[in-house]
Order: structure tokens, then C-alpha cells, then sequence
């Protein structure tokens, strides 16, 4: 049969016939005939050729002079015996159908119709598009596959006209089109990948990369790479590769990795350590409006595979940097991590499965907010910088939002109460691909290395003795009525409500806080963040659900009702049993001292307390001074930039005003024994709490807990901004002070809050004091009962009098609620005075031996 043909090709065409028939055969009896198809002239025999023999593959092939064939309409005859002539017409009255027929038999025919009127073809025809590829009609086909006959042009696909196959020719074949094979076995046109061959010509990722923040422009629009994968993450929507050892350039400064955004998760043929090429398009990948800048291959890139690649050994990135440019250089690369690194911030961890890590300064176990260790100003801006140089943020390789299951990122297994972290503990090891998207830089994990438990859970406060206990605990916005509820919290009814959402969150905070405020066993406890509406007593609630927990009437709580004009306010429960409030409470807001803005500071709760061991009375003032968070640049106080943040003036001023009204006894107590507890919204080192030093008060946490003592975490650096600051004449009293670390290191997939977690995580809640809310509860101890002495001596009178020295031991029993009291024996006296007159005209009458003797 007929296998193939070439009679139009580009520029002086290249013309054959090919036929296709047993291996090694004689088909010397066969003849090829060209027969005219263009109007008047059909049905002309326009060449005659005779077969010959096939070779091995069965095929025979007669290569032709240019011009040899009709580049119109024709008709290619294969019939046996032929005794026709060249030129005879065989359809003299050009009706379509043959009048002479001069041979044995047709065995095979294909006819091109080149879209002529009246043009004629006398065989299966090919026409103009008869693939849907072309408008033209093909100047050359073939079977595909060989040998392939149904008397139907879909057994035939045309070849590239531009002479694709043909030795010398690269032609433009597309798909759906035949190579031009003659004399080789017919081949339809595969399309390479559209970014090349393996081993074509690249490009190096370190070029694309360049020295910069960004891509050098040199080597930006559609690029290719051939590069080993170091990590497939289908999470992100793509993958990362790494030029291999060998390609690597000298330069320090450009990266040898790129992440390859596919939209998608690769091909799950590809593995880790394969030789891929990628075709892509090179942009920057910039998000958190500019403060992060990733080079990436985007655009629906192509992706081949090329075999296995070169082993790539991660590059150690040790802290601190020099310059957070040492990152850049290793965007996309694989690292690792050999340090032990703390874990420090883990805000983002429910909704983005990601922490901050950091090396600590040498001494430090922790970052530490600059303001908590050094003055603000310079030192502060100092400190800050460097701490810029000492983290790195370790996400998940998961772009979704509340990712299910949560990963813990010092061993990689799922996070389960089983299987949890704190702040503090250590990751050591961790090896991955180093990004830089969502203003940060970040390891997207590969390999998890070895997670230190440095910080583990204090299941009770440290002892602070005393006979009272006074704590603080800020309550997480403790409202009664849900945050579903629209605008109807506040004094005037008319704010946004804040806490839980649903019955089920507020079940599951109340929980969390009573297990908390039960085991801090505070005789007295200031609480921050209780909901301001008329006619809501979350105190009331809580005491309700301490006495249902300790035991009926152990709480009551001061009533005050609503306080200032915000959603939230402070308040105080108290054991009745211990203490007794003595006279009303007092409020200090903008009416009591214009310099205590209530519209921005909450007002402070001042109530005086009675012990009823020893009848000793003391104040307590809670405070929520006015945050950090949001600025107060409508009173002139805006953030200087020395490390205090918003509103410094206004938490100043209000220390002032607080320090000020103490000192004018509001309750009446009639007793100098004042403790500021609360949240301040300041660090140790601040203007507002060196205010309340200057106005003579001291820091019982900063005293008892030294310079490294926090409360509180916030963009993974540590300080307190919950206080207890004792008056001068308390502080004799104050016997310890502890913060109880049960929230501050805990993560807050671990609350009450059911809003970015999915069904698996809000399954990690416990109903237990961890992460019951985000500030960590100060406690105080007091010993305001003295101790008690009784002493008798032996002897008790001296005789004879003849005034020789008497040994009188003294027997002491001293008792107190602190422990054995030490005993000194400070003076002894009788009914004649030392060296007095007529006393026998002695001197040293009295001579004290030790702490329970004397001479007499």
C-alpha cells in the first residue's frame, strides 16, 4: 500500500513515495501512477513509477526530482500490472470516474483535493483541513500507524510542510502532524516539553538570583533551569530547587535555590533529589506590602524530569548573622539550623502552624522586650537590631489558614496534649528551605532535628509565704454576654462585645479561669478585662463558681458596679474569711485628676482590707493602664520610636495622678500600706513605672523575680506589664512574690477560643488553668500578723543579795505564721538599774552571754 508521500514542501520541495508492504519482497508488478485532478486536465497520467523491491522494515521508497509531482489536486494510484502510457488520459469526458482502467487491479489509492472548482480525485481524499489542522490542504501524509488502511482519510496526518525529519530541516511541526521519515518507519510529532530537552541550554538559578533584594533584570521573562529538587510542597503549591554542587558560583552573596510556584501540588512522580528542568517565568513574589521580597519561577511553569540529581548538602546558618542579608543569600536554598534555638513566639501557630526561634544573648535564656533590660532610647533601638540578626521564623509548608493537623515544630510529629511545647524549649538541628514571604524570612521544614523541654509546666505557684495572699490575673476579656451579640456591651450599651462567642467558648473560659483564680488560692485578686455593662457581674460569676469549687461563702467580690466608659473594667474578689473591706471603694478617673484620662486609661479600684488575724489594714489598687496597641496621637502622644510604643505620655500621666491620689488616703484607710497591682501596660524600665519607683513604691516582681522576670509575650520577646508595686511602709510586710507562668509560654491553640482552630484542635481543649488567658497572674504574700513571743527565766529572783553574778537562762518560745522566727536577746532589766546607786557600788550589773543567757 501506500505509506507515505512528500509532493509540496517549503522552498524547492522535497518529493517522495513511499510504499509499504512485506519485508525483503520483489513487487517489481506494482506501479505508482500520478494521476491529474485541476478541471480540463483530470484524470492525465502525469508520472509513472515502478516499484521495487522493500528492504527489511517493508518499505520501498522512489525519491523524486523537484516539480515531479502536481503541487495541486491529485490522485496517487498503486495498481498491479499496468499497461498504460505517460500522459494518456484515463478520464477523457472528466466526469470523475476512470473510462480506461489499464491494469490489473487498483490496490491502493490517496488523492489530495487542493480545494479547486471542479477539481476531481479519484481515491480516499485528502481536502483542505480534513484534520482540523490546516486550512491548506497537506503537501504531504502517512499512515500512522505503517500499514494502517480503512479506505478513510483518518488514516492519514499530514506531514510538517516545513520538512521536520528531513536530515538538515527543523521544520515547524505541531501536533497532530507527521515527521517526514522516507524510508524510516512513519512517526506522528510529539511536542518536546514546552521548556525543553534535558541538557537543552539553561540558565543558572545564581544568575537569575543575583547579588540583590531581587532577581538581576539581566535574567528576568521566561527562563530555563535545570536543578535538583530539595522539596516538594504541596502546601505552598509547588516545589524548591537547587542548582547542584558542581554549577554552584563563588559568590557568597547569590542564592543558589528558587522556589518553582506551580499553583498546585507537583507531579507526585517527582521525589526529593531528582534533576529537574523548569521553565518558568521569573518574577518576585512580594507580599506584607513590600517587607518581603521572594524571586520565584511562576507563570505555569513546565516541569521535566532528568533523571537523579547531585547530592545537596544543606549550608549552616549560624546566629546571630551579621546582617539579615545572609538570609537573602540562601532564599530558597536548604539550611540548617545547628544551634539550639529557643522557642519564643508561637502567636501564629493555630492559624499558620508557625513559631519564632531565636539565639538569646550570652547570659539570657530568653529575647527579652528591650524596654524590660535597658533604658528606651538608643539602648533600646540597639538591642532591637540585634535581636534582628538572632531569629527566624519555622512554618509548616502550609499556606492554609487553621491547617489540620497542627505540627510541632521541634520534632515534627503532630501537636497533641501528648506531644506539646512551650515557650523556652529548644529546637536543635532542623534542617529546610529557607523563604521570604509574609515579611518574613522562614524555614519551611525538610528534616526536624532535636526539640529540648527546657520550660516544662509549673503545675502550682512558687511559695510567697505570708499570712494574706494578694494576687493580679488579667481574665481575657471575661464577658458575660457573647461577642455574637452586636453593640450592646459597654456602660451606655452601645459597644462591640468582646470574649467568648458561643455558650460553648464561655463554658470552656470559665472553666480555664476557675481552675486558675482556685489554685492561685488569692485571699485577695484584682481582675483585669471584666465585662463594663449595667446589670453583668462577672465577678459575681466567678465567685459563684470558686465557692461551687473550694467551697460555699470561701469569695465574695466588691460590688461596684460598672466603672468608666469602656467595654472593660477592673475588679476584686475577695476571701471573707482572711480579710474584710473596710469602708467603700474609691475610683480615680478624669474626675478625681485631669491627668488620668478614663477615655484611654481604665479607672483605677482602690479598696481597703482588714486581716482579721491580726486586725493590720492594707489597700489595693488594681489598674489597666491604657495599652501599647493603638495610639492616643488625638492627646499629642505618639510613638517616639525609643521603645516605649503609644501612648507613653498617657500612661505617665496616669502613674502620676495614681501615685498622687494614694498618697491622699481616697478609701480613708488612715494607714500608709498601699499595693498597685494590675496591668500597667509598661515594661520595668519605662517612664510610668520609674514614676511609681520615684513616688516610693517598690517592684515586688523585678525584686523577687530579678531583672529577667516576665508575664507576658509579645512578638517573641519576654517583660511584665502585670505588677505589684508595695508602698513604702507595706513593703516590711511583703514576704515573696511570684508570677505563676501557666499562659505567657503556653500557645494559644490551647485556649477556650474555638475561631481558628478546626474540629481536631478545639478537641486539644482542657478545662485546666494553661492558656486561660495571655497574661501570666502576679501573687503576692503578706505577713501582717507578729510574731508571737512568750519568755520566762530561770531564776526568777536572786538571793542570796550579796551581789555576786547569777547565769539566768531565758526560755523562748516564739511562733509565727512564717516558720521559727529568729530570737535575738537584744537587753535585760530588773528592779535596780545597771551600775545604779546604792547597788553594792558594781558595774556591769548586766552581762549578756548569748541569744538565752545573761549574768545578773
Amino acid at each position: 500500500m501506500i505509506n507515505e508521500f512528500s509532493a509540496s514542501t517549503t522552498g524547492t520541495d522535497v518529493e517522495y513515495l513511499e510504499v509499504f508492504g512485506t519485508p525483503s519482497a520483489d513487487y517489481s508488478e506494482y506501479w505508482l501512477l500520478e494521476i491529474e485532478g485541476d478541471t480540463t486536465g483530470a484524470g492525465l497520467v502525469d508520472e509513472v513509477i515502478q516499484v521495487g523491491s522493500t528492504d527489511s522494515l517493508g518499505l520501498w521508497v522512489s525519491r523524486l526530482l523537484p516539480n515531479a509531482l502536481e503541487n495541486g489536486t491529485l490522485t496517487l494510484l498503486l495498481v498491479r500490472g499496468f499497461s498504460g502510457a505517460l500522459n494518456q488520459d484515463l478520464d477523457a469526458n472528466n466526469d470523475g470516474i476512470l473510462d480506461q482502467t489499464p491494469w490489473a487491479a487498483v490496490v491502493d489509492a490517496v488523492a489530495v483535493n487542493d480545494g479547486g472548482i471542479g477539481d476531481l480525485t479519484y481515491g480516499p481524499t485528502l481536502g483542505p483541513n480534513f484534520d482540523g489542522l490546516s486550512s491548506f490542504p497537506p503537501g504531504g501524509a502517512s499512515r500512522i500507524p505503517d500499514g494502517l488502511d480503512s479506505d478513510n482519510p483518518s488514516d492519514w496526518a499530514r506531514n510538517d510542510f516545513d520538512l521536520a525529519g528531513i536530515p538538515g530541516y527543523i521544520g515547524t511541526p505541531i501536533e497532530g502532524e507527521a515527521l517526514n521519515t522516507p524510508g524510516a518507519p512513519n512517526q506522528l510529532y510529539v511536542p518536546p516539553p514546552p521548556g525543553g530537552t534535558c541538557g537543552d541550554p539553561v540558565v543558572y538559578i545564581h544568575q537569575i538570583q543575583g547579588s540583590g533584594a531581587v532577581f538581576d533584570p539581566a535574567f528576568g521573562g521566561v527562563q530555563s533551569v535545570e536543578a535538583v529538587v530539595t522539596a516538594i510542597a504541596p502546601g505552598l503549591g509547588g516545589l524548591y530547587i537547587q542548582e547542584e554542587p558542581v554549577d554552584a558560583d563563588a559568590d557568597p552573596m547569590t542564592s543558589e535555590g528558587l522556589f518553582v510556584y506551580l499553583g498546585e501540588a507537583p507531579d507526585p512522580s517527582l521525589a526529593v533529589g531528582d534533576l529537574v528542568r523548569v521553565t518558568g517565568t521569573v518574577t518576585e513574589y512580594v507580599t506584607s506590602g513590600g517587607a518581603s521580597s521572594q524571586t520565584e519561577l511562576a507563570g505555569s511553569p513546565i516541569v521535566t524530569a532528568c533523571g537523579q540529581g547531585a547530592a545537596i548538602p544543606p549550608a549552616a546558618v549560624m546566629f546571630p548573622l551579621l546582617d539579615t542579608a545572609e538570609l537573602e543569600a540562601v532564599e530558597g536554598m536548604v539550611v540548617s539550623l545547628p544551634q539550639a534555638l529557643v522557642i519564643s513566639e508561637y502567636y501564629n501557630f493555630d492559624r499558620y502552624g508557625e513559631v519564632v526561634v531565636s539565639l538569646p544573648p550570652e547570659g539570657w535564656d530568653r529575647l527579652y522586650t528591650p524596654t524590660a533590660v535597658v533604658e528606651p532610647g538608643q539602648d533600646a533601638i540597639d538591642l532591637a537590631a540585634d535581636y534582628a540578626t538572632r531569629r527566624i521564623t519555622i512554618d509548616d509548608a502550609r499556606s492554609a489558614q487553621n491547617p489540620d493537623p497542627a505540627i510541632h515544630p521541634g520534632n515534627g510529629l503532630e501537636f497533641t496534649l501528648d506531644n506539646r511545647f512551650r515557650g523556652g524549649d529548644t529546637i536543635a538541628g532542623i534542617a529546610g528551605v529557607i523563604d521570604h514571604t509574609f515579611g518574613l524570612y522562614r524555614l519551611q521544614p525538610t528534616t526536624y532535628g532535636t526539640y529540648g523541654v527546657v520550660n516544662p509546666r509549673p503545675e502550682s505557684p512558687d511559695p510567697v509565704g505570708g499570712n494574706v495572699r494578694v494576687a493580679t490575673m488579667n481574665v481575657l476579656n471575661y464577658f458575660l454576654t457573647l461577642d455574637d451579640s452586636g453593640p450592646i456591651c459597654g456602660p451606655d450599651q452601645d459597644l462591640e462585645c468582646r470574649g467568648a462567642d458561643d455558650a460553648e467558648e464561655l463554658e470552656r473560659q470559665r472553666a480555664k479561669l476557675l481552675d486558675a483564680l482556685a489554685r492561685i488560692e488569692g485571699d485577695v485578686v484584682g481582675l483585669v478585662e471584666m465585662e463594663n455593662t449595667p446589670g453583668v457581674e462577672p465577678a459575681a460569676d466567678l465567685v459563684a463558681g470558686l465557692n461551687d469549687l473550694v467551697g460555699g461563702g470561701t469569695y465574695a467580690f466588691i460590688d461596684t458596679g460598672i466603672i468608666g466608659t469602656d467595654a472593660i473594667r477592673v475588679g476584686l474578689i475577695y476571701k471573707p474569711a482572711v480579710v474584710r473591706p473596710v469602708g467603700d471603694f474609691a475610683i480615680l478617673d478624669s474626675s478625681v485628676d485631669a491627668r488620668f484620662l478614663d477615655d484611654k486609661n481604665r479607672p483605677v479600684l482602690a479598696q481597703t482590707f482588714e486581716d482579721r488575724a491580726s486586725g493590720e489594714r492594707f489597700t489595693v489598687a488594681v489598674n489597666h493602664l491604657k495599652s501599647k496597641g493603638s495610639p492616643c496621637d488625638d492627646v499629642g502622644d505618639p510613638d517616639l520610636g525609643d521603645g516605649q510604643g503609644n501612648c507613653n505620655l498617657t500612661r505617665t500621666a496616669a502613674a502620676e495622678a495614681l501615685v498622687d491620689w494614694l498618697s491622699s488616703d481616697p478609701t480613708g484607710s488612715g494607714d500608709g500600706r498601699y499595693l498597685i497591682i494590675g496591668d500597667l501596660n509598661s515594661y520595668d524600665k519605662e517612664d510610668p513605672i520609674d514614676t511609681l519607683l520615684a513616688g516610693g513604691y517598690t517592684d515586688l516582681v523585678g525584686a523577687f523575680g530579678g531583672e529577667l522576670a516576665y508575664s507576658y509575650v509579645f512578638d517573641g520577646q519576654l517583660g511584665y506589664l502585670d505588677y505589684a508595686l508595695a508602698s513604702a511602709d507595706l513593703v516590711s510586710t511583703v514576704t515573696g512574690a511570684t508570677v505563676w507562668h501557666i499562659n505567657a509560654d503556653e500557645p494559644d491553640l490551647l485556649d477556650y477560643d474555638t475561631t481558628f482552630k478546626q474540629p481536631a484542635q478545639d478537641a486539644l481543649y482542657e478545662p485546666n488553668a494553661f492558656r486561660s488567658s495571655d497574661h501570666d497572674p502576679v501573687i503576692v504574700g503578706l505577713d501582717l500578723e507578729a510574731p508571737q513571743l512568750r519568755v520566762r527565766v530561770e531564776p526568777q529572783v536572786l538571793w542570796p543579795a550579796n551581789h555576786r553574778y547569777v547565769r539566768v537562762v531565758a526560755k523562748v518560745k516564739a511562733t509565727d505564721n512564717e516558720g521559727s522566727p529568729e530570737v535575738r536577746l537584744v537587753s535585760a532589766t530588773s528592779n535596780e538599774p545597771d551600775d545604779g546607786v546604792a547597788d553594792g557600788s558594781t558595774t556591769n550589773d548586766i552581762v549578756i552571754l548569748d541569744d538565752r543567757t545573761f549574768l545578773l
